[in-house]
């Protein structure tokens, strides 16, 4: 274990938790492309805010670790982390091209002997179908006689500082029977819960994608549950309160599901079944109803306002949050963008505020420009007021004072606003 020097590839959300929590142990080396974001984490600031400036900082400057664009500064390494994304294309089909540039970045460095862990949500079979011919190709070497494989999924939920890398449970896998044993020692010498080791790479891989897929559709029964029990002039919130009584029922909330997990890693599954000649139904209508829910709260609210006698065409729509959950930067497939796009279909005087999300990444993703105003400045200014996240920051405002009219729409899209100032909710 005193040998083991470990290169992550990919500093991202998943990637530099993982690599910044491997250097309190092991000679780490972080690498990612993109050189502005190395540079600032050289300067001591992760802009996802995963990992605060005091940890990388002690990272840095008392553990040695290093971030990187050079191949050079990775070739002394003998144990290869991969933490890329895995995203869908324009038509939810798996986009490999990140884990297979990886993959091309690891057989240039690769020596004989060593071992590559990949952590990217995939669907079972890969690592060892799709990554690993490329690294053999690139390197010249041969898989599982020059150099060894393993699998961990990740687990990191962004914005979540209880569940932070270090107190998660990981799976871990290898292709050998030896090699998953030294996998499985180097991720529990640094986790605190420690490890499940899978028996394969193939189960690990399964094991990290029906996590998500079980999320998803749990999540779409709720959703639909929403817009049954909204129909019926039912409060869903209060009907799940009473089923909640009962010792076994499992307590979800209706809501948007974005993100780049649970709104993306379906997929992966939902096209590898077919391979094998398997419709998987039930995942691809979860699929479908979670992706619709923006539309469908868009015209809730539009739906309101028309009862109250608000004219839709031209109002002032004031919607707080574009990030894809609560008190976090990230805006990867959130589905507020979904709200904003079919309100904007009636009206262009849409105001979307969010303290958390990067002004230029939110314009140059989304096309959207996010107010700069102060919030005291958006009061009593519209027609309609659609809360989208839940952040701190919203919750201890008086949501109401943001409308121009006593009779304007509040529609809460969390749930977590108390429900005598509201118009309308999930």
């Amino acid at each position: 274990m005193d040998t083991i020097k470990i290169a992550v590839i990919g500093l991202g959300y998943v990637g530099l938790p993982l690599a910044r929590l491997f250097s309190t142990k092991y000679k780490t080396v972080g690498f990612d492309m993109n050189r502005m974001r190395v540079d600032a984490l050289m300067a001591g600031h992760d802009a996802t805010l995963e990992v605060s400036d005091e940890l990388l900082q002690d990272a840095i400057l008392n553990h040695g670790f290093v971030c990187t664009t050079e191949l050079e500064d990775m070739k002394d390494c003998n144990f290869y982390v991969v933490a890329v994304p895995t995203p869908v294309d324009a038509n939810n089909r798996p986009d490999l091209k990140p884990l297979s540039g990886a993959s091309e970045t690891v057989g240039k460095v690769i020596s004989k002997g060593d071992i590559v862990v990949y952590e990217s949500t995939v669907y079972p079979g890969v690592t060892e179908e799709e990554c690993l011919p490329v690294i053999e190709r690139v390197s010249g070497l041969k898989f599982n006689v020059d150099f060894f494989a393993g699998y961990s999924p990740e687990r990191i939920n962004p914005g979540d500082k209880e569940h932070t890398v270090e107190k998660i449970k990981k799976v871990t896998s290898g292709s050998t029977p030896e090699v998953a044993d030294i996998v499985d020692r180097v991720y529990n010498s640094v986790l605190l819960n420690g490890t499940h080791k899978a028996p394969s790479i193939k189960v690990a891989e399964a094991s990290k994608i029906i996590e998500n897929s079980q999320r998803d559709v749990n999540i779409a029964f709720m959703n639909e549950l929403a817009k049954i029990f909204n129909a019926m002039g039912i409060d869903t919130n209060d009907v799940i309160e009473a089923a909640s009584s009962k010792w076994n029922f499992i307590k979800l909330k209706p809501g948007l599901v974005g993100g780049h997990c649970i709104s993306v890693d379906p997929y992966y599954l939902i096209q590898k079944a077919q391979v094998y000649g398997v419709l998987p139904r039930m995942m691809s209508a979860a699929r479908r109803l979670n992706d619709g829910m923006g539309d469908y709260v868009a015209n809730q609210v539009i739906k309101l306002m028309n009862k109250k006698g608000i004219l839709v065409k031209d109002a002032k729509i004031l919607l707080l949050g574009i990030t894809f959950k609560e008190n976090c930067p990230d805006i990867r497939n959130t589905k507020i963008v979904d709200i904003y796009s079919t309100l904007s279909e009636y009206t262009r005087n849409i105001t979307v505020y969010d303290p958390w999300a990067n002004t230029a990444k939110v314009k140059h993703e989304y096309g959207i420009a996010l107010a700069e105003n102060s919030l005291r400045e958006l009061r009593g200014k519209f027609d309609a007021v659609v809360l989208g996240v839940a952040h701190d920051v919203f919750k201890n405002e008086d949501i109401r004072s943001f409308l121009k009219e006593k009779n304007g729409v509040i529609y809460d899209v969390k749930g977590v606003l108390d429900r005598t100032v509201i118009d309308g909710r999930l």
